[in-house]
């Protein structure tokens, strides 16, 4: 066992391909890469740097001299001035030219963006998933009728394809919203101590236009859609704000299911996988607890409470920039894509194994159905010659009487029997049991699974089918 505390956002729940976003080696390896492509932009647009000098930055770019970068920092107290020097060290020709006109925010923000982006398409390629499985579902469970509840109280009746295409759209919105992020998304650029290019200025003998073109050509190369128009030192932390709430409102919709899920596990309507070996509980060795749709709620909480550090770190920006960002981003952007990832994962898990029980959803259907039914029962009394206020009153001191029988005497809702008995009606039983039919009473729950699903959910699901990931395994 280890002796230090280690998150376990790490240990536990996130993946290794989003923990390897945030790594250590992947944050310095794109330092170095924006530290080589300045360098190359700076030469393309005329000053004394020499392909030779660039060639060693490239021999270099990825075998970090770590030990080197830690020894300086713990003299100097600046991360990135640390990783210069511990560059410079590999690199004795090209030392001079490393970082040239640059602040500590053209790598550290241009970074952070760049593995927001990464980190974001992970996400995005994770929810694509769980529509991807949860459209399925709904199809192949499009007609079963189930009891929809609203105040979770028993209501109308619904299916449970259409109660799946409510947790679809919430996904479908998520989804939208991280379209829009990485379309709009914006590298910092190179654009100095306070935004103003100043350094840069001074480089190009007051060549606005070289200048302009520098921090245009750092998105070009580096494959992104452009830069920050303006700026202070920094990027505006305005951006990691609205990633923040993004994946807050995955973390929301994710709730949604998770806890919809408890529900119906209690019922025994529906299940989240359960292992051969699980153990639900140590000490009652019966208990199949929903811990998954748990873990989702659970972490969720914690990303949906982390939005809000990136929104009191923007509006706590004072000018051109403060240093009150650092220290926080640091830990509650990755945090908070650990969060997100793990969550979907255990949605993923959940959603390609949802155990469905039809008996039991049926026997709580036929519980509540004479109630829903009355309207109808009522209207056919009134074909059969019956007066409609009489057949109302009848109707409520019959369903007084049967829900009396449930509640207060434990037995079984009669309220159809007691119609049945009751002349006033008209009716026999086996008609009145042929009313009782669920799928009467599903109105176009079928028909709007179907519609919903073909026309809106599986195009986007066929446009990224290459994103799909086919299983997810819980890591513990």
């Amino acid at each position: 066992m280890k002796n230090t505390y280690e998150t376990p956002l790490n240990s536990r729940y996130a993946s290794a391909e989003m923990k390897e976003v945030f790594s250590p080696d992947r944050k310095f390896k794109t330092w170095r890469k924006l530290w080589i492509t300045l360098a190359e932009i700076e030469k393309e647009l005329g000053l004394d740097i020499t392909d030779e000098q660039i060639a060693e930055l490239k021999a270099h770019a990825d075998d970090i001299n770590y030990e080197d970068a830690a020894k300086r920092e713990k003299e100097v107290r600046h991360d990135v001035m640390a990783h210069v020097y511990a560059y410079g060290l590999q690199c004795p020709k090209a030392k001079g030219i490393i970082h040239l006109g640059a602040t500590s925010c053209y790598v550290g923000d241009n970074t952070d963006v760049i593995l927001m982006i990464d980190a974001m398409k992970i996400i995005r390629k994770k929810v694509l998933s769980v529509i991807d499985k949860l459209s399925r579902f709904a199809m192949d469970y499009k007609d079963m009728p189930t009891l929809g509840f609203t105040h979770f109280q028993a209501a109308q009746t619904t299916t449970v394809g259409k109660r799946a295409c409510l947790w679809i759209q919430d996904l479908m919105m998520d989804l939208e919203q991280i379209d829009f992020v990485l379309e709009k998304t914006k590298l910092l650029g190179s654009k100095g101590t306070t935004g103003t290019q100043g350094s840069f200025m001074e480089l190009f003998e007051g060549d606005s236009e070289k200048v302009r073109r520098l921090d245009e050509m750092i998105a070009e190369k580096l494959g992104y859609s452009g830069v920050f128009a303006v700026s202070g030192q920094t990027y505006t932390r305005k951006l990691d704000s609205i990633y923040a709430n993004v994946l807050s409102g995955i973390a929301q919709s994710c709730t949604k299911f998770a806890n919809d899920m408890r529900l119906l596990q209690h019922l025994k309507e529906m299940e989240e996988p359960f292992e051969k070996n699980q153990i639900g509980s140590s000490a009652m060795a019966y208990k199949r607890n929903p811990m998954r749709s748990e873990r989702i709620t659970g972490l969720a909480r914690y990303i949906m409470i982390d939005a809000l550090n990136p929104a009191f770190t923007t509006a706590g920006q004072w000018f051109e920039r403060t240093l009150d960002d650092s220290a926080n981003k640091r830990i509650s952007i990755p945090e908070a894509f650990l969060a997100c990832d793990a969550i979907l994962g255990i949605y993923n898990n959940v959603a390609e194994g949802l155990v469905v029980y039809p008996k039991v959803i049926e026997k709580h259907i036929m519980a509540e159905l004479p109630f829903m039914a009355t309207e109808i029962i009522i209207m056919d009394g009134v074909k059969n010659g019956g007066d409609r206020q009489e057949l109302h009153e009848a109707i409520r001191v019959h369903s007084m009487a049967a829900a009396a029988n449930v509640k207060q005497h434990g037995g079984d809702n009669d309220l159809i029997e007691r119609i049945a008995g009751d002349p006033i009606f008209g009716m026999k039983l086996e008609d009145l049991k042929a009313i009782l039919d669920p799928k009467n009473f599903v109105g176009r729950a079928p028909q709007q699974v179907e519609e919903y699903i073909t026309g809106t959910v599986r195009p986007v699901v066929e446009a990224n089918k290459d994103e799909l990931i086919a299983h997810t395994e819980l890591n513990v």
